[in-house]
């Protein structure tokens, strides 16, 4: 069988497959420029380098027209040492407040509340996946992102913030199931979706009893999902992420003479946010395993994968379950770089059939 090319984001994977059951033997990366997506909701031409075209954060944050929109960032915006407007990205309240505003004034939403303490996720970012995801589904449908009701996620791990869900559903009209093995992280996301009309019946709020399950006791039997996705925990400690923490405060200037005794998230996040037993690779691992039993009711799986050096292992577990198209998407933003891994047990063939009869409809 010839090689297959497969374009995705800003870099292209090349694979070479076993004949006998199409499963990727080897895989190498090359950078190649990415073909431009149709879409009626945005442009594909390039923007600020890094970020997405079409993420609707690749300017400057307007704070005046910010503050139009969620009055209450006003006094957490001052003038910088630059003679910018900005806020303290060390204050976890002024982090929480700005992405308030940001939800209200790109999203249309009228409520946005975290309890204290939990994860407050930088919401750009967050809105490159859902946008890259976008494009690997417009693959198999003729260019064209599939857009509407018809097309249902999982977002594993949603979290108190709900932001993939609420940024899906807004960009593209998804719908999302919304799973986390923490009561107070559902019953958030739940008020946030009845407290906003733009979220009507957008999100399906789910307990995941097992926190060693990512699939089992979410999805119902038979239940089809056109993708998942899911930001895995990065840590494999508490003892970690507290370090990475100090490290992260160091660089916005918030500790200073080595003072380590009050260590402040300014993103926030609770313990199954932060870390789990064998960090991100054993999450992603055990996310891949447990995949194989939902070949045929989803489409794409896929994950965030913030370290680099855990692709090997990853590849080596998506090729002992049998994998037949695996592909990774470069993203950026500023000066940090992520990926993440997509997957289909599901060949060119099935998954154009699966956009005709669910997506087309």
């Amino acid at each position: 069988m010839q090689p297959a090319y497969l374009d995705q984001g800003l870099i292209q994977w090349r694979f070479r497959f076993e004949s006998s059951n199409h499963t990727p033997v080897s895989i190498c990366e090359y950078d190649m420029p990415a073909k431009p997506i149709r879409t009626n909701r945005g442009s594909a031409a390039n923007g600020k380098p890094g970020l997405h075209p079409r993420n609707l954060h690749k300017q400057r944050y307007d704070f005046p027209a910010l503050i139009d929109s969620c009055a209450e960032l006003a006094p957490f915006v001052k003038t910088n040492a630059h003679g910018n407007l900005s806020v303290d990205f060390a204050d976890p309240e002024a982090v929480k407040v700005l992405n308030r505003a940001l939800l209200f004034h790109f999203y249309g939403l009228r409520h946005w509340d975290l309890p204290d303490g939990y994860l407050c996720p930088p919401i750009p970012g967050r809105a490159d996946y859902i946008h890259h995801l976008a494009d690997l589904l417009a693959q198999d449908n003729g260019g064209e992102v599939p857009q509407g009701r018809q097309i249902l996620g999982l977002d594993i791990g949603t979290g108190a913030n709900a932001i993939y869900p609420i940024i899906g559903h807004r960009s593209y009209g998804w719908r999302f199931i919304a799973s986390d093995i923490d009561p107070v992280s559902i019953a958030t996301a739940e008020l946030i979706g009845q407290m906003n009309p733009v979220l009507k019946k957008a999100l399906d709020c789910r307990l995941q009893n097992n926190a060693d399950d990512c699939f089992n006791g979410v999805l119902k039997s038979g239940e089809m999902i056109d993708f998942s996705l899911c930001n895995p925990p990065f840590h494999s400690s508490m003892a970690q992420a507290s370090a990475g923490t100090q490290r992260k405060l160091k660089n916005l200037g918030n500790v200073k003479g080595g003072d380590k005794t009050k260590l402040t998230l300014n993103f926030g996040g609770q313990n199954a946010e932060l870390w789990c037993p064998g960090g991100e690779q054993a999450f992603v691992k055990r996310m891949v395993q447990q995949s194989r039993a939902y070949a045929e009711q989803c489409c794409w799986f896929t994950s965030l994968v913030s370290k680099k050096e855990n692709l090997p292992a990853i590849y080596a577990a998506l090729k002992k379950v049998k994998a037949v198209d695996v592909r990774t998407v470069k993203m950026a933003q500023g000066k940090k770089v992520s990926r993440f891994v997509a997957w289909s047990f599901l060949d060119a063939e099935t998954r154009s059939r699966w956009a005709n009869s669910r997506w087309r409809a």
